[in-house]
């Protein structure tokens, strides 16, 4: 029964497309932007590893080229094994997740969430010094933020968008 005049007769807007569609979007999404991530580490390797910082916008935007053997903003430097052990887990949980997926919010929540651990775990895996010890490459610098990559970004707004679903109270499942 509607609640009020034009309100939706279900409890999400998106709830009557097929299961597959919202799959689909997740897998989009997330392969699309660790593609656009793995991308853009190799053009900051080839381009800048050795080079002075390139000021895009002076005292805001720069490229810097790092290697970041720790979490975010270089913590945990010495359990670089440890942070490739929970990406891993956060892969296999998103992907598990994903199969109840029924709003676009959090198809495109879990797919940047995916997306961004796995651009990280892939520097891990195949980066220098060694596998699952690997550095990852970090190169866009905003002045008095620390450096950092496109899965940083895809990772920042994955949380942003769980928490928006979360705060307006609509689940993997698009229910109420």
């Amino acid at each position: 029964m509607q609640t009020a005049r034009g309100a939706s007769l279900s409890s999400s807007g998106d709830t009557n497309q097929p299961k597959s569609s919202y799959l689909r979007l997740f897998f989009f999404v997330a392969i699309s932007v660790w593609l656009l991530d793995q991308v853009t580490k190799w053009i900051a390797v080839a381009t800048l590893d050795g080079q002075d910082s390139i000021i895009l916008i002076p005292n805001v935007l720069s490229l810097t080229f790092l290697r970041n053997g720790g979490a975010a903003f270089g913590m945990a430097a010495g359990l670089t094994v440890v942070l490739s052990g929970l990406a891993v887990l956060v892969c296999v949980f998103v992907i598990r997740a994903a199969s109840r997926l029924r709003d676009k919010g959090w198809a495109i929540g879990l797919g940047l969430l995916l997306a961004g651990a796995m651009g990280n775990l892939t520097d891990r895996i195949f980066r220098d010094p060694s596998p699952f010890q690997g550095h990852v490459v970090d190169f866009i610098h905003l002045n008095h933020w620390p450096v950092f990559n496109v899965a940083d970004i895809a990772l920042t707004f994955a949380a942003l968008v769980v928490f928006w679903r979360t705060w307006r109270g609509i689940g993997i499942d698009g229910a109420r």
